[in-house]
């Protein structure tokens, strides 16, 4: 292993050609041609109370989409995806579908290859949103009630979409510039090329009835207060808005910074040659943010990256497509090491010890050996939590530091409801957060309508 050097930290932008920066952040996954998704969309055999179709967190009838696909229906497909999951072109994208409906996938037993079900429901998706009529939902009659939604990420968007349909006025309080959430702002640029996440959230508005409101915070308990008193119904899907500190020495030094940050600023940098990156970066993590955020600086042009987990390789959290990723785009993964403190010189990063764990008794436990790996810059990605205080101000029950929530996503406050990655007892993926939205907003309905 490499060990800090006394040469000054190489953080610095500019490291690549205008191409290469091109080339390097395109879309990772190609779209299907049209004579791909009909070979592919033939693989499927349509099974009966398909296991692909349970899989899925919004109940996606994967079967009847990707037959339509092969009957050449592409706007049927979009349809059927469509009203199980108003995000589903972002879903196709980003979800982890290794995981989920692609992991039991009949297919899998037969030819040792599932149905790309992502690919073809981006496929279908994607067709509908670039035709001349992206349009297949229309509201129902105005009801005059209104609902407030706070947080423009899946969740919210899911949850105001389905309401708008039903008839009732939703304004979206969010805290950021543009709406999206993680969508516009947590997620690799290589999987949401071309401004999607904007794209989508214009057709979802598209239906009428929803207005957004950015630069509005959640801060006190007298603001939930007012929702509840001002609106029909309220949801709560702002999302996690606290970043988890390591808690070692070092960790306020010149190039440590969450990795969450570094996601959003390269995803609302519109030229990546003005991006600055470490020569050498180490992102201390084993999720889907490691993983995103350890890629994104080996392709800017980062010479070294390494992603560094506590635990063994059965407890990464990033799926093992995602680990086969990082591997393919020349990240190291390092297993079994936890941080004990951040060098530094001249208040500047230079490389993070480690110690050496291993399992005794059940319990992580250092084994007295260290290691140093030397870095520029090193990225933060051990988790996210809600770390609101108002939400126990305001009464909300909370466990897990999370907000407690029935199966709709009733909260503990009359009127209220909460979904995605606030509500407790959640997987933290985009699709389980859009699943959360619908059905509250179906919760919603039916207590606005008795």
């Amino acid at each position: 292993m490499s060990h800090p050097s006394s040469s000054s930290p190489d953080i610095r932008s500019g490291r690549l050609s205008p191409a290469e920066y091109a080339a390097r952040f395109a879309d990772a996954t190609p779209r299907l041609s049209t004579s791909q998704a009909l070979l592919e969309a033939e693989r499927c055999l349509y099974c009966y109370d398909a296991p692909c179709a349970t899989a899925c967190p919004t109940s996606i009838d994967v079967p009847s989409f990707i037959k339509r696909i092969a009957d050449g229906n592409l706007r049927g497909s979009a349809r059927t995806i469509l009203e199980s999951n108003p995000l589903g072109g972002m879903c196709a994208r980003v979800c982890p579908t290794e995981n989920l409906c692609e992991a039991v996938c009949v297919r899998n037993t037969q030819e040792d290859r599932p149905v790309a079900i992502g690919r073809l429901q981006r496929h279908a998706v994607d067709a509908l949103m670039e035709s001349s009529q992206p349009h297949i939902f229309t509201r129902a009659p105005a009801t005059g009630k209104r609902v407030a939604v706070v947080g423009a990420g899946p969740a919210g968007l899911a949850c105001a979409h389905g309401l708008a349909r039903r008839g009732h006025e939703v304004e979206i309080l969010d805290a950021r510039p543009k709406p999206g959430g993680l969508n516009e702002y947590g997620l690799a640029s290589y999987k949401t090329p071309d401004n999607f996440a904007q794209r989508e959230v214009q057709w979802l508005l598209d239906i009428g009835g929803i207005t957004i409101h950015s630069g509005w915070k959640l801060e006190t308990a007298e603001q939930l207060a007012a929702l509840q008193r001002d609106y029909g119904a309220v949801f709560l899907g702002m999302g996690l808005a606290t970043t988890q500190a390591l808690g070692v020495a070092g960790e306020s030094l010149q190039g440590v910074q969450d990795a969450v940050d570094f996601i959003a600023e390269l995803r609302q940098t519109a030229d990546l040659s003005t991006l600055p990156v470490g020569r050498r970066v180490v992102v201390i993590g084993g999720g889907m943010t490691a993983v995103d955020a350890a890629v994104q600086s080996k392709l800017l042009g980062a010479e070294e990256v390494h992603i560094v987990y506590r635990r063994g390789p059965e407890s990464l959290s990033a799926s093992l497509d995602e680990q086969q990723w990082a591997q393919t785009n020349g990240v190291t993964i390092h297993h079994w090491l936890a941080p004990v403190e951040v060098l530094g010189e001249g208040g500047s990063a230079t490389g993070v010890v480690f110690a050496r764990q291993a399992m005794v008794n059940g319990a992580l436990t250092p084994t007295g050996e260290t290691t140093t790996l030397a870095a520029d810059m090193v990225l933060k990605a051990i988790g996210q939590k809600l770390g609101n205080p108002v939400l126990a101000d305001a009464g909300l029950v909370l466990s897990g530091g999370k907000i407690a929530t029935d199966a709709d996503g009733a909260t503990n406050l009359p009127g209220v409801w909460a979904g995605g990655d606030c509500r407790a007892g959640g997987q933290d993926l985009t699709v389980e957060a859009v699943e959360h939205g619908k059905r509250s907003a179906q919760a919603i309905h039916a207590f606005l309508s008795a």
